[in-house]
């Protein structure tokens, strides 16, 4: 395959480094050589755009010196010179400096790219509490009075109203604040990220003190996610004076609410922290967002036009593995254990919650549920005996059948069977084998002719046989099928597609099963348990299908219909961001590297594109279910798409695709 055809633009990443550069106090030549040198090395691993601290030219904590008029000047100086270092190196920067404008000192943070200052942004908030002291050195920006200052005989833009916008990546537009900005109440940030931007930097020189670094990292983590932003920040090192504090370098990158690098604190040497940052995401999620489509940004603001250097940096070189630590083959489930265990906790208080509330408002004491012995169905059996314990409803209102057909397994049945009788539910056996061979006869269906109508009159007599003892008995149908069946379209119209309550419709394939797997670590010991992992390590078919020898499974649902693990991917990535083909084939090609080749890849992913819009129909149709994480399919909720949309557009980029890579 020929990787080479992406570039980190073309699929809307910026790749961003924080820095916290070794520097001396008031060595300006010192500290501009460390900035240059640590700018070659962010190029080096493909960086588009560096962060350095707060008045890192000169040092944060130079106090009176900043009076010097010496000291001033050889920073000026020192911006050109870092100006054109960068340019050298192709990469874009922020460094800050103190800078004299109008008469009035300035703590500024300057951007450079392509050889040339862009522009200069002062400080509004001057803190002076406790340790700081910085009005007594610099002026807010609120007091400017100049538009732009001369540096090297050029008119530099100046002030707190300049976003940068890089016309080469689509969406991506630099604000910048300055260390205390953050911390305010109202930090300047949100209404450059109302005004566009959707890259916030934050030059910084903030201290160490107990625990403060970890509330720097929820502000940083916040700002990011109520901004829909990526939120860059980077701290003063260790080289500050330490006269009556200490700098740790702690340097951040979030994007949206996730923190993806952080460098270490407490070190002498530089320290580089780097993350792609996903522009097309953040666009996205700000389309979406309501709240933030209908605010207005309080104030003005001039925009920069200028072109991101672009390192001749592609996706096949070492340099070009994705740097996102959210990358994971399994979005859906949570990588950490104790996350994950937390994650399965608060999904089955959703379900059974969900159902405890429907049952309590109708007022049944009872429902039908057909248990066959896997993974939907099991899940959806312990999410109802939840919903009754809470309730204080008799088990023995939950009536679970057993429905085998003509492929139904011992393995299966007898799990089911006994799971059945250890909850203590009450077990219904109900054969469906004369009821759908005299149906299939009545219809004139040759039996031997193993076809979706076979299959279907086999899941449509299921679903009647529970419709109907609901009825009998007054009570509710509890529906067994999952997310991402729901997704593919792999249900029976009008067969197990419908119930009276779907509790698993918001839960992918991917995470039933740790689920279950919780449930037997979490809710159950003994013998309950031992079946649960077992069910747990059952393979997944909907045993329609005749046994071979020795009851062979005939049907294997991913064999069929493709791996589930590739399906929750694409399913998250083009539901919940509504990535294109391209992007959702390439980070597939990332998250699965060792697993599946990019033709099985592009494979799977054009059969998940037909299935998905040719089956929204069933989706228009679905019963009530409660929505458990950021992916939902309801068509009363997250998912409004017509049944009749054509697919033309995607399946022609996956053709390009192809062909492209000769697929």
């Amino acid at each position: 395959m020929k990787k080479d055809v992406f570039s980190l633009f073309s699929v809307g990443f910026l790749r961003v480094a924080v820095v916290a550069p070794a520097l001396r106090v008031a060595d300006v030549t010192y500290n501009t050589h460390m900035i240059i040198e640590a700018l070659e090395q962010a190029a080096v691993r493909g960086c588009h755009l560096a962060l350095f601290p707060e008045l890192c030219i000169t040092g944060y904590s130079c106090a009176d010196l900043f009076y010097q008029s010496l000291l001033r000047e050889q920073a000026r100086s020192a911006l050109q010179s870092i100006a054109q270092a960068a340019g050298q190196h192709q990469i874009a920067a922020v460094v800050g400096l103190p800078l004299e404008a109008g008469g009035k000192l300035y703590n500024c943070a300057a951007f450079v790219s392509d050889h040339t200052v862009l522009g200069i942004v002062p400080k509004t908030y001057l803190p002076t509490t406790n340790e700081y002291y910085e009005e007594r050195w610099f002026s807010s920006s609120r007091e400017h009075t100049v538009e732009s200052v001369q540096l090297a005989s050029q008119d530099i833009p100046f002030g707190t109203d300049l976003l940068f916008h890089a016309q080469n990546l689509p969406g991506c537009v630099v604000g910048i604040e300055i260390c205390e900005d953050l911390w305010a109440v109202q930090p300047p940030s949100g209404n450059m990220a109302l005004a566009g931007a959707t890259i916030l930097l934050n030059p910084s020189a903030s201290d160490e003190v107990l625990s403060k670094s970890d509330y720097r990292r929820a502000l940083v983590q916040q700002q990011a996610a109520r901004c829909l932003a990526a939120y860059l920040y980077a701290g003063a090192g260790v080289g500050e004076s330490t006269t009556d504090v200490v700098w740790g370098g702690h340097s951040l990158i979030a994007e949206n609410g996730t923190i993806l690098a952080e460098t270490e604190r407490f070190h002498f040497s530089t320290q580089i922290a780097v993350a792609d940052i996903d522009v097309q995401r953040l666009i996205h999620e700000r389309v979406k967002n309501s709240s933030f489509s209908s605010a207005t940004p309080s104030q003005a603001y001039r925009t920069i036009h200028f072109s991101l250097p672009e390192p001749e940096v592609r996706l096949s070189s070492s340099q070009g593995i994705l740097l996102r630590p959210d990358l994971s083959p399994t979005p859906f489930v949570p990588a950490d254990l104790t996350q994950r265990a937390k994650h399965c906790q608060e999904i089955f208080h959703i379900q059974s919650t969900g159902l405890a509330k429907r049952l309590k408002h109708t007022g049944l004491t009872r429902i039908t549920l057909g248990l066959s012995g896997g993974l939907d169905s099991t899940l959806a059996l312990l999410v109802t005996l939840r919903a009754f314990d809470t309730l204080a409803l008799k088990r023995e209102g939950i009536v679970a059948i057993t429905m085998p057909g003509f492929g139904t397994t011992t393995r299966t049945r007898t799990n089911a069977e006994r799971l059945a009788q250890l909850l203590g539910v009450t077990l219904r056996h109900i054969s469906i084998r004369a009821a759908v061979q005299q149906h299939l006869q009545d219809i004139e269906h040759d039996p031997h002719v193993h076809d979706i109508t076979y299959e279907n009159a086999q899941a449509r007599e299921r679903t009647q046989i529970l419709m109907d003892m609901a009825n009998q008995l007054d009570a509710l149908v509890v529906g067994t099928g999952d997310l991402s069946e729901l997704a593919l379209g792999w249900c029976t119209y009008n067969g197990d597609q419908m119930s009276m309550y779907h509790v698993n419709a918001g839960v992918p394939k991917t995470l039933v099963r740790y689920l279950i797997e919780w449930c037997a670590q979490s809710l159950f010991t003994g013998e309950i348990a031992e079946v649960l992992h077992d069910i747990g390590a059952t393979p997944i078919t909907p045993e329609l299908l005749p046994l071979g020898e020795n009851e062979t499974v005939q049907q294997e649902t991913e064999v069929s219909i493709g791996p589930y693990l590739l399906h929750d991917f694409f399913l998250f990535y083009i539901v919940r961001h509504a990535f294109s083909p391209r992007k959702v084939f390439w980070l597939a090609c990332q998250a699965f590297t060792t697993q599946y080749t990019p033709e099985e890849i592009i494979h799977w992913l054009r059969m998940f594109y037909q299935r998905f819009f040719a089956h929204q129909f069933k989706r228009s149709a679905m019963p009530d279910g409660p929505k458990v994480g950021s992916v939902a399919l309801s068509p009363r909720g997250d998912w409004r798409m017509p049944s009749d949309a054509s697919n033309a557009l995607w399946m022609q980029e996956l053709e390009e695709l192809s062909h492209t890579f000769s697929l």
